[in-house]
């Protein structure tokens, strides 16, 4: 069998369904899946503000998410409706930067 491919999931929090979906087809198929750990858009408004009220916590999960990107052969961007936020775009600069292999969930517009 060849090496197992390692891949991260990046996106924004409020795809969960499609987090969990992707997830489970490329465990499916056969590949290491690194995800989010909190999906911060899916918590009550209170959770979110008790968690984030902190910025060196948002700032914390940013930098273990680019160490899971560092573990990783590749990204797969959950880019549901074409969507890319601030911070997925600069997980996808930052793969890009570190020579991974991005995948979209969905094909990219060209103008982008």
């Amino acid at each position: 069998m060849d090496k197992r491919q390692i891949i991260t999931l990046c996106g924004s929090t409020r795809f969960k369904q499609q987090f969990e979906e992707v997830n489970k087809q490329l465990t499916l198929r056969g590949d290491i899946v690194l995800s989010v750990g909190v999906f911060g858009h899916q918590l009550p408004m209170e959770e979110q503000k008790s968690i984030f009220a902190n910025t060196s916590v948002k700032e914390n999960l940013d930098q273990l998410h680019l160490d899971k990107i560092d573990m990783s052969d590749a990204i797969m961007v959950i880019n549901v409706d074409g969507y890319i936020g601030h911070s997925t775009q600069k997980e996808i600069n930052y793969a890009n930067k570190h020579n991974k292999t991005i995948y979209y969930l969905e094909p990219q517009d060209d103008n982008q």
